[in-house]
């Protein structure tokens, strides 16, 4: 039995399933010799055909030669692109696509100068290896020129031992004739690739296959074998008959060696390897001249084509160039122009598409050499689709999952097969164009494994950081127990002891902040308590200073009206006393308060201390001069008035009685506020003489003292006023009768609450210099002492001034009972009632001016 290698010898062929023999059309552009063809005025470089891995090398406004990359790569799938021609680039922007939907694409648009200057070639023809060989069609760009537009570097370099290679000549679809000029003008120049690829490869047999209608060819490339390096025992050309699609890689191989490719299978796995006698010359040419991929032959025809014919083209060229160059007949808004032959090739929606590595052929037909589209109509089940089909496909099983979208069926029955040689749509009495439901399909199935590979890639790298994680964290702790055994084993019992006592204080000290945060929540609650009750006796005090301001007004424009006066004189009377009371009631709040923040701050820093002091002392001096400034304006109006009743006060003796027995009671109860005023000095000279050493209670005790000796001042000034208020409601109701008498009585009246406040202004001063020098002395004690006489001796001067102003007084009063006694018989003149009123008045004033003095010296 003969080997394969003795069949192929003996020029055997096989018959290949299924194929077409559509009209060839051949004749309209084989007859002419390739031409040259103008150099456009720009040109557009698509940048996806470079393959992976790709970046670009120049930018805009930069000036390129011809043959120059425009893009760089390390990738072995890198393919690069190279500039046609000479010229600036003027953007590098997306523009359309030579693909059937038209898709803009980021293309390299350069501006021809037209002097087409090249970059320099260095053809070295001395000993390479294979890898270096393999580099330069890398680098020139190479790629398969048949259509598929596959690395060749990549192709040339397979995994497995390669026993023979096929030079495909056969160009099997109608109209196309590049390839069969190519080997009619430059067989030398192909056997001189083929030469290149036998010795990267080294096969056993190389086989040069040309169809039979191309007897030109057959006899150009036998010519040229007989005069190469090429072994004839090796190396032969093979007729094929003619046939579509007999120019298929895998139906090629199925005629010469009658054996099928598997499906998902590529040749190289059966030890054969096919390459297009186009890539053949293009190897030639960078390997042996040293030039780049930048041009190829293309074929121009079709009835529509004014100058049909094959051109060399650089690669780049709008289609539009080539079409106003060469001529069009036909209608560009009508008439269709065809990238590739009429079986595979595809309308072209954009003109201003280039020319790429792939593209052999541009088909203008006329409406007589292709019929119009047709609708389409309904399968009919005829089965010619399957008897066309060379891939022994089901053509119509593949159609019904396409259209219906079930591309997992449709890939089943190996619909990657499909070369989409468009025999089965050449056939089809329904016009179904079967190969566009094909390309579809194919595309969704690509996309979708492309989005499921993203997928697959995206969870591998989440679960190799998983796992990366979760190893440096078991590192992580492995080496934090060694470590810790490092430092267990190398501890003392000393040291194992200090740790322990160390973890123990650690736990006591948690325990004890724990328990410490209900306390710190009540201290906040009392500090809160604190600031109501000092806002409480602001607003207290605030409203006590309103309510006790005189109305020397009223009491004037009340003195026409006895009725109105008496009940004026009542409001005023209770008014006063509830006055009195609330008074009464926040100073006791003040000095709770006041004991409280003292015992609370008494261990606070001495500098926060001595400014609070500072600015209690200002507050209350400001309160001070406030209430005095009330007092004055109330006195100067009081003044107004004695002005205006004096000559009438002169001449009535009935005033001048009441008014001095008013001022007698006012006198003694000054002196009797001005002894207790001398116990709470004596009081805060005690505390004040205590050692400085025992800050602590020095400061407690002064605050006692000074609270208590505030509270004395209010209790008697409270007194004061509700015996004053008594004998005002006396008068009142005694002289209704008479005005002068009642008129007398207010000033009277206005004068001694005049004293009271000056009165009481000056004990508050007094309080005040020695609150801050008691608080002051407790953080210099020096300082403190000195400061402490001062304001004794203060104290005792003011003392001394008050006892002085007493005897004056006193003296005035016996005065005041002199004439008290001359004008009794004055007094005789008022009626029996009015004389019984009056000294019911003057006993009911009495007992009550005993009873508060009673209660202020049990207070005591």
């Amino acid at each position: 039995m003969l080997t394969l290698l003795e069949q192929i010898d003996k020029g055997t062929l096989w018959r290949s399933h299924g194929g077409v023999h559509p009209p060839e059309l051949k004749t309209l552009s084989n007859q002419t010799a390739i031409s040259q063809l103008p150099l456009a005025k720009h040109f557009v470089l698509p940048l996806t055909q470079v393959g992976d891995s790709a970046l670009l090398a120049v930018g805009v406004n930069q000036r390129v030669l011809k043959g120059q990359p425009l893009t760089s790569g390390t990738s072995f799938a890198y393919c690069p692109v190279h500039a046609p021609t000479s010229g600036t680039i003027t953007a590098i922007k997306p523009m359309p696509s030579n693909h059937a939907s038209g898709i803009e694409v980021l293309s390299c648009v350069i501006e021809a100068d037209g002097l087409d200057e090249s970059v320099a070639h260095h053809a070295d023809q001395g000993e390479r290896s294979n890898q270096d060989i393999l580099n330069i069609i890398q680098q020139a760009g190479i790629a398969g020129l048949g259509g598929a537009a596959f690395p060749t570097h990549i192709k040339l370099n397979p995994a497995s031992e390669i026993e023979l290679v096929i030079i495909n000549g056969i160009e099997c679809e109608p109209y196309i004739t590049s390839d069969d000029r190519l080997m009619q003008e430059h067989s030398d120049e192909i056997l001189a690739g083929v030469a290149i690829i036998q010795r990267l490869i080294s096969p056993k047999r190389i086989i040069i296959a040309i169809e039979d209608n191309k007897p030109e060819a057959i006899e150009a490339m036998q010519h040229a074998l007989n005069s190469s390096s090429l072994d004839n025992g090796t190396t032969r050309i093979t007729s094929v008959p003619t046939k579509y699609p007999s120019g298929g890689e895998k139906q090629l191989i199925q005629i010469l060696t009658g054996q099928e490719v598997p499906s998902g299978a590529i040749p190289a796995q059966l030890g054969m390897l096919v390459q297009n006698v186009a890539t053949a010359y293009a190897i030639n040419d960078a390997v042996n001249n040293g030039k780049a991929l930048t041009s190829r032959v293309v074929t121009v025809t079709g009835l529509n084509s004014k100058t049909p014919g094959n051109y060399w083209v650089p690669i780049g060229t709008p289609i539009e160039h080539i079409l106003n160059t060469l001529g069009f007949n036909g209608n560009l808004a009508t008439d269709k122009v065809i990238i590739g032959g009429p079986m595979m090739g595809h309308n072209l929606p954009d003109l201003a598409a280039p020319v790429l590595k792939g593209t052999n052929c541009i088909l203008l037909p006329d409406n007589t050499e292709i019929a119009d589209s047709t609708a389409e109509k309904p399968c009919i089940r005829c089965g010619e689709c399957a008897t066309a089909c060379p891939a022994l496909l089901l053509p119509q099983q593949l159609f019904w999952h396409a259209k219906a979208e079930e591309y997992d069926k449709a890939a089943s029955f190996n619909l990657h097969d499909c070369i989409e040689c468009g025999c089965c749509s050449y056939v089809c009495p329904s016009d179904i164009p079967l190969v566009e439901y094909y390309r579809i399909a194919k595309s969704a199935i690509r996309t979708q494994t492309e989005e499921k590979r993203q997928a697959d890639f995206a969870k591998q790298r989440f679960e190799a950081r998983l796992k990366r994680l979760e190893d440096e964290k078991l590192a992580r702790e492995a080496k934090a127990k060694e470590a810790a055994a490092r430092r267990k084993s190398s501890m003392s019992s000393g040291d194992k002891n200090a740790v322990a006592d160390a973890m123990a204080r650690i736990k006591a000290k948690k325990a004890a902040e724990a328990n410490s945060e209900p306390a710190a929540s009540n201290d906040i609650a009392d500090k809160k308590a604190q600031i109501a009750a000092a806002l409480a006796r602001a607003k207290a005090k605030k409203a006590a200073g309103s309510n006790t301001t005189p109305d020397a007004n009223t009491e004037q424009t009340a003195a026409d009206d006895k009725k109105a006066q008496v009940a004026a004189a009542i409001a005023r009377a209770k008014a006063k006393k509830q006055a009195t009371q609330q008074q009464l009631g926040s100073d006791d709040q003040a000095n709770d308060s006041v004991d409280a923040v003292t015992e609370l701050t008494a261990a606070d820093d001495k500098k926060a201390k001595v400014a609070a002091a500072i600015a209690r002392a200002k507050a209350k001096k400001q309160a001070t001069q406030q209430q005095l400034g009330a007092d004055d304006k109330a006195n100067d109006s009081l003044d107004e008035i004695t002005e205006v009743t004096e000559v009438t006060a002169a001449d009535d003796k009935k005033a001048k009685v009441a008014a001095a027995i008013a001022r007698a009671k006012a006198k003694k109860q000054a002196s009797q506020q001005l002894a207790a005023d001398d116990q709470a000095s004596d009081s805060v000279d005690a505390v004040t003489e205590v050692p400085a050493a025992d800050d602590k209670k020095a400061k407690v005790a002064a605050a006692i003292a000074r609270a208590k000796a505030k509270k004395q001042a209010s209790q008697q000034l409270a007194v004061d006023d509700q015996a004053s208020d008594s004998v005002d409601a006396v008068t009142e109701v005694a002289d209704a009768d008479d005005k002068k008498a009642k008129v007398a009585a207010a000033i009277a009246r206005a004068k001694a609450k005049k004293q009271a406040s000056q009165q009481l202004a000056a004990d508050i001063e007094a309080s005040d210099s020695v609150d801050a020098v008691t608080e002051v002395a407790a953080a210099d004690d020096k300082k403190a002492k000195i400061a402490a006489a001062v304001a004794k001796a203060k104290a005792k001067k003011l003392s001394q001034a008050t006892v002085d102003s007493i005897q004056t007084e006193q003296k005035q009063s016996a005065e005041v009972d002199d004439a008290i006694s001359t004008s009794q018989g004055s007094a005789s003149e008022l009626t029996a009632e009015q004389q019984k009123k009056a000294r019911i008045a003057a006993t009911i004033a009495k007992a009550k001016a005993k009873k508060a003095q009673a209660k202020l010296q049990e207070k005591e």
